[in-house]
């Protein structure tokens, strides 16, 4: 073989290196992606998943539909344990998250679990708390219900759709710490999977309140079979200007909570990028803001640093109100 052609094919070489180098990677693209709503269907994390998947698909983000699958128990520990366990490494894979996800891990409640067991991938909405009763209630608002709490912390019963030490369970704590109760862990909680199975608890009878999140009471206010008697807002909610305030109550309680999603914490980069960008569109869609505002959630977007920066102080400060309330020592 002559110089030439043996320098002629080394140039070539050593083209076709820099050409395949300096050529970007495929991007990532989402595969039969999935949405795990940690609880049974119609709470706050089914909407997050639903709504998610509705919209993605819609704009077109996502070239699949995304299969959303309920995975109810332990208050949102079977899905994390699901996740962190089994999934690790799933790029297809988001999970609804919210106010009790960091209440979990903060209080121990899912074992071993700590801030970066997971990847923490969006906030995009924020909503009060609020406590609901049975439209024939005999307690037909906050002072009622507390004198009875005050007098005997056992006999009202307050459904929630997570689990003891969950948000919802914090937020009547808070009311009846402001009321003066001496003990606000005697209060009588009662567990559900889930924010719809609560409001049917509420409705059978088989609990007195509800504790919860405005977006999961509002279609039964508006057909007439519950009636809210408190909302953890700082002041009224203009789409319901009837609904008042604890704080005008006379309780100074306001309590939001947030919603979002994570993800596996073994994702490739891609991954996690993908997806962020992904929420980050959804939540620019005109469509999605209508989802919220139907619902009274308001937006609150946190992506990236501001993410994870979020869910520390979050976790932090669930910490302390536990702590504050006596659920945690």
């Amino acid at each position: 073989m002559s110089m030439k052609i043996v320098r002629a094919a080394a140039f070539a070489a050593i083209a076709a290196v820099a050409v395949f180098s300096t050529t970007p990677a495929q991007a990532f693209e989402a595969e039969n992606p999935h949405c795990i709503a940690p609880s049974n269907p119609g709470g706050g994390w089914d909407f997050i998943c639903r709504t998610t998947a509705k919209n993605l698909f819609e704009l077109g983000v996502i070239k699949d539909a995304m299969q959303v699958t309920n995975m109810s128990g332990g208050g949102g520990g079977v899905a994390f344990a699901h996740v962190t366990k089994e999934r690790n490494d799933d790029n297809n894979l988001i999970v609804a998250a919210s106010m009790s996800t960091s209440a979990r891990i903060a209080q121990g409640i899912y074992k071993g679990a700590s801030f970066d067991s997971v990847h923490w991938l969006a906030t995009f909405g924020a909503e009060y708390g609020a406590l609901a009763v049975k439209k024939d209630s005999k307690y037909q608002d906050l002072k009622t219900m507390m004198e009875a709490i005050k007098a005997d912390p056992r006999s009202v019963g307050i459904s929630g759709g997570s689990s003891v030490g969950s948000y919802d369970h914090i937020k009547p704590m808070l009311i009846a710490k402001a009321a003066g109760v001496e003990d606000v862990t005697k209060l009588k909680y009662v567990a559900y999977s889930g924010g719809g199975e609560a409001m049917t608890g509420l409705l059978s009878g088989a609990v007195d309140v509800l504790s919860g999140d405005f977006s999961e009471m509002t279609g039964f206010v508006d057909s007439g079979d519950v009636k809210i008697i408190a909302i953890l807002a700082p002041e009224r909610i203009k789409a319901y200007p009837d609904i008042p305030t604890a704080k005008e109550q006379g309780y100074d309680v306001v309590g939001a909570n947030w919603r979002g999603l994570y993800m596996p914490a073994g994702a490739s980069d891609e991954a996690k990028e993908f997806w962020k960008n992904a929420i980050m569109k959804m939540t620019e869609s005109e469509d999605f803001q209508k989802d919220l505002e139907a619902k009274s959630i308001e937006a609150f977007n946190n992506f990236g640093a501001d993410m994870d920066k979020y869910v520390m102080q979050s976790i932090e400060d669930i910490t302390n109100i536990s702590k504050e309330i006596g659920i945690l020592k």
